[in-house]
This record gives structure tokens, sequence and C-alpha cells, in this order.
């Protein structure tokens, strides 16, 4: 038969005995004294957020009080241009630095005319939020892939490939265009060789040297752009965009297209997506005295709206976590499409 032992709990001060006995260092640093309320860990934070510091992406359509749902961005809407001044309305007085227009046109065709043309839907909506004397920074992506039938980023040559001399000339009249219209910033983000330097030319022989570029000078041929091909229905009806685009691989690569574009007159620096390219934000704020931008991209946006919407993550702190690791890492300006939620919570955390 077996005796069933006794088992005791030893106290806490038999193990602190032994402790002592046993020779454990005591630690002299203790990190843990500044983490131990809400009001010691925001006094020493390292990394804060503001409103000011975020760009709202904007979808504009032709039309009158259209507000279109997209399935794949949950919270994301395309808007017309009516719509797109209510919503530039409401994001200043959330407080939110910027917003980024991107342009779905009424008709398409093979040189991306919509781009540039006076009328083009970009234009009209920045004419109208300019009227509207909106106190937000009004930048307008400065591409062709949304104009073009082919969904790609210039004219195709007869070989099927992007035409990269026809592609800068036409980028720099369409960023003519917009600073006409009013825009604030230009960013071109077709990833042609030589747009910095072309649109900055043409900008200033139109008397629009006060127009600043942010140049997407680090944009990889990503898969988390899926989302916003649908959005701005953008996609390529052949071949992908990798002749162009970077190879995520390639980190000193992007430096040197950076310098390229710092060289060619940019003001701004954009890292495109974000967090998979964290480490390129840090190299472009260590190596670059401009501001430097990076963009939380449609995927990263659906991916933590898509777990959150399922409970399967704290959809506000993922968020907020995201942001924050994208600031630590080095932009001064996150471009995301949850500026407004964003600048909600940080209100309400004050």
């Amino acid at each position: 038969m077996t005796v069933p032992v006794e088992r005791r709990t030893p106290s806490a001060a038999a193990i602190a005995a032994a402790t002592a006995a046993a020779g454990v260092p005591v630690p002299r640093d203790r990190p843990r004294r500044l983490r131990r309320s809400p009001a010691l860990r925001a006094l020493v934070r390292e990394t804060r957020l503001d409103p000011s510091m975020l760009v709202a992406p904007l979808f504009v359509r032709p039309g009158r009080a259209l507000r279109e749902p997209i399935a794949s961005m949950p919270g994301v809407e395309r808007l017309s241009p009516d719509e797109a001044v209510a919503e530039a309305q409401r994001l200043a007085g959330l407080g939110v630095g910027g917003i980024i227009l991107f342009g779905l046109p009424s008709e398409k065709d093979p040189i991306g005319t919509g781009a540039w043309i006076e009328d083009g839907i970009v234009q009209e909506a920045t004419r109208r939020i300019r009227a509207a004397d909106v106190p937000i920074v009004l930048i307008a992506d400065t591409c062709l892939c949304e104009y073009t039938d082919h969904g790609h980023c210039g004219p195709i040559m007869a070989d099927g490939t992007v035409d990269n001399d026809a592609a800068i000339e036409r980028l720099a009249i369409a960023a003519v265009s917009q600073a006409q219209a009013g825009a604030d910033i230009v960013a071109p983000s077709a990833m042609m060789d030589g747009q910095v330097g072309a649109i900055r030319h043409a900008l200033d022989a139109a008397g629009h040297r006060d127009t600043a570029i942010m140049a997407y000078a680090s944009k990889t041929a990503s898969a988390f752009y899926g989302p916003f091909r649908e959005a701005a229905d953008s996609a390529p009806a052949f071949g992908d965009r990798r002749s162009y685009q970077m190879d995520p691989a390639n980190g000193r690569e992007a430096l040197r297209e950076m310098r390229l574009d710092v060289d060619e007159g940019a003001d701004m620096l954009l890292v495109k997506p974000a967090l998979p390219c964290l480490d390129l934000v840090a190299a472009a704020r260590t190596t670059f005295d401009i501001p430097v931008a990076a963009y939380q991209v449609s995927g990263e946006y659906a991916m933590i709206r898509a777990a959150a919407d399922r409970g399967w993550l704290d959809g506000r702190r993922v968020m907020l976590e995201a942001i924050t690791s994208i600031v630590r890492a080095g932009a001064g300006i996150v471009l995301t499409y949850a500026a407004a939620d964003i600048a909600t919570w940080l209100r309400e955390d004050r």
C-alpha cells in the first residue's frame, strides 16, 4: 500500500532564503520601475503618434452623392467629388494632416489621358476641396495605371513592355495639371526611371515651383496591393508590374532609388509597403535629411480589419501597434486607410 506524501508549498520567506543562500544576484537595473502605471508609461514613451502625421487615401469617382463600399477594405469607400469634400472636412476636423487622391475615370484609353485632362476626376475633386477651403494638405497620386485601359503605368510598346520615356512625359503633364487644380503635393508612383526629374522640370517651367514632390522612391512589386487594385480598378490586364516596381528582396537598390529621386528634386520620400519594409524606412531616415513617409497599404489594412472582424485580434490595439512601429522605424508621415479611426482613438486616449 502506497502512503500518500503530503506536499506543501514553500512560503515566500523560505523561497527568498533559499535564493539568497544559492547566491542568485539581485538585479541592479530595473526597467520595470517605469512601467508600473499608465501615467509612467505615457511619460517615458519614446514614439508618439499625432493625427497631423497621418494621410488618408481617398478614391474618387464620377457622380454625385455617391459612397460605394469596397468589399475587401471594410470602412473604405469610393466617393463622388462632393462626398470627397465632405470626407476631407471630416478628416480635417479630426486633425488628420493630409489626404491623397486616387481617381477612377469614366473612360480609359491606352495612354491614360484621364490623368491630365482639365476635367479629370482628381482635378475636379482637388478644385472642389480647395474651393471649400478645407485646412488639410492635398496630395495627388501621379500615375497612369488607373487611367489606362491595360492597367499599366505607361504606354505599351510593340513588345508588350512599358515605354519608360513616354510615360515620364505624360506623368509630367499630369503633375502640372494636378498642381494647377490646387494640389499641394504631387506623388509620382509609377516607378519610371527619371520621373521625379521630369516632373520637377515641368512644374518649375509651368510656374509651380512651390508644388512639392513626394516620391514613391521605394515601391516594391508587393503582393499586399490586392485590395487597392479592386478599389481603384487598376489591375493589369496582362502580365504584372515587376519589370518596373522593385524586387522586394533588394534593400541596397531601394537606397539607390531614393538617392536618385533626391538628386532629381524630390522633397519627400515614400516607402511602400510599410510593415514589410521597416528596414528601408529606418535606412531612409538615417541616410536622408528630408521627410520620410511610409504607406500602410491596402493589404496591411485589410488583414488587420478581417482578423478583427472575426474576433481574432483586438483591431484597435493592433492597428495602433502597427502604425507605432512604422513611426518608430523613422517615418514622420504615414499614409493609412485607418487615419480617421486612429485620429479618433488618439483623441479618446488623451
